[in-house]
């Protein structure tokens, strides 16, 4: 077997720091747009108490200083009939000024806010 020569394990390396400095910039300068349209009541977002997804957009939302509501379908009959309502389909379900975006998609919350 040979050993990848070091220059391509720089390369590697490189590239996934990159990557990661990129989608940081990327993910601040949606922040940014977000904070400037969204007003408290315009996300609403029905989390399951075990999604690592929910938990990495609650993060996110909180970290940018993002007013948003939050309810848990596991703990809470209302929310839980309202994620049925809106089909249901998986976690974190948002509703976004009256839309509903399944999973975490800031571009697609940068869409319905403009």
């Amino acid at each position: 077997m040979q050993r990848a020569p070091v220059s391509l394990l720089v390369v590697i390396a490189v590239t996934a720091l990159a990557s990661w400095a990129w989608r940081g910039h990327v993910a601040a300068g949606d922040g940014e747009a977000l904070r400037q349209r969204v007003k408290p009541g315009d996300i609403r977002m029905l989390s399951s108490e075990t999604c690592p997804y929910c938990l990495a957009a609650r993060r996110w939302m909180t970290q940018q200083g993002l007013p948003f509501s939050e309810c848990f379908i596991e703990r809470e009959p209302q929310c839980a009939a309202d994620y049925q309502a809106l089909g249901g389909v998986g976690t974190p379900t948002l509703v976004v000024r009256g839309q509903r975006v399944i999973g975490f998609d800031r571009a697609r919350l940068l869409e319905i806010l403009k």
